[in-house]
């Protein structure tokens, strides 16, 4: 019981450390402006990561988030540029995010194949796709009900970003349904056990399916916020956005051998990641090293999960 507290408690310790380093390193860090910035910067990395936290839950993975989530805001653009109402359009975006988790389930519960090479093959196709249906080139989403679209991305509710709404209805939502409810509980058995879940009965194949169809979905969520926030559909929007999704769930505590994790630890996960960046903006560090960076902390959180569990 000490060791399983423990494990919850050090992204939370981590996260206060990091804090108190930045703020005595740059004065900026802690002014509500910057702290603000970093909330609405994590809200999309926040958003994807908790689909991810369904997925590394079984034990999977899921490579495909920011393919999913340019494409996703590329078809997102490209309706409201033919005048499909808002509405509509971000229904059949969430649609189409949700039906290309449910195919790449497909392809690893049917075809038997490893959700890393199924998630990648998905990853690659996506992206190519992406690019030939925009032709490389930024698709503007500044058109037909440009306001109120936009302001998803870019409006104020009581002085806060609403994309900081948005994540936390998101992370609510999975809380929920991971905590209190029989899906939840499924998916913490599959990962667990997979060969016991499924002698004690649980439709397994579909549990896997769904997961995937929940990472699809929330990367469209994901793409439809970025979308409105930049006024338009990058081809090239999410490229590496799986290495952060996957930063925040293993930061956060989650286990990638599955069956162990929280959202509240992929949160704090998010936090890290977003506030590690905005630490290295500030310090006008090279983007470049953010990446090694992200690397670093990945390697340390999944090197404390091998010895907590062992």
């Amino acid at each position: 019981m000490n060791r399983a507290i423990a494990g919850r408690l050090r992204p939370v310790i981590g996260l206060v450390i990091l804090s108190a380093a930045v703020s005595a390193l740059s004065p900026r860090f802690l002014t509500t402006g910057n702290i603000l910035n970093v909330l609405r910067q994590t809200s999309i990395n926040a958003v994807i990561a908790a689909g991810m936290t369904f997925v590394i839950l079984t034990g999977g993975i899921d490579l495909s988030v920011g393919s999913v989530l340019a494409y996703c805001g590329v078809i997102m653009a490209a309706l409201l540029a033919t005048q499909v109402p808002l509405v509509a359009s971000i229904a059949l975006v969430l649609l189409l995010g949700a039906a290309i988790g449910v195919l790449t389930g497909l392809v690893i519960t049917k075809g038997k194949v490893q959700p890393f090479i199924a998630t990648f093959v998905s990853m690659t196709l996506l992206r190519g796709a992406t690019l030939v249906f925009t032709d490389g080139k930024p698709i503007s989403a500044d058109v037909g009900p440009a306001e109120a679209f936009a302001y998803l991305g870019q409006g104020y509710a009581f002085g806060v970003p609403v994309p900081i709404f948005l994540m936390i209805a998101v992370l609510a939502i999975a809380y929920y349904v991971l905590r209190h409810t029989r899906f939840g509980r499924y998916v913490y058995a599959l990962g667990g056990n997979e060969e016991a879940a499924r002698l004690s009965g649980l439709r397994t194949g579909m549990i896997k399916t769904s997961v995937y169809a929940v990472s699809g979905l929330l990367s469209a969520t994901a793409g439809i916020i970025l979308t409105a926030r930049l006024s338009s559909a990058q081809p090239t929007a999410g490229a590496g956005y799986e290495l952060d999704a996957i930063a925040a769930v293993v930061v956060g505590g989650t286990s990638l051998a599955g069956g162990s994790g929280r959202i509240l630890g992929t949160l704090v996960g998010a936090l890290i990641i977003g506030i590690l960046n905005n630490a290295l903006n500030l310090m006008n560090v090279s983007s470049y090293y953010q990446m090694i960076a992200k690397g670093v902390i990945i390697l340390i959180a999944v090197l404390l999960d091998r010895k907590t569990e062992a």
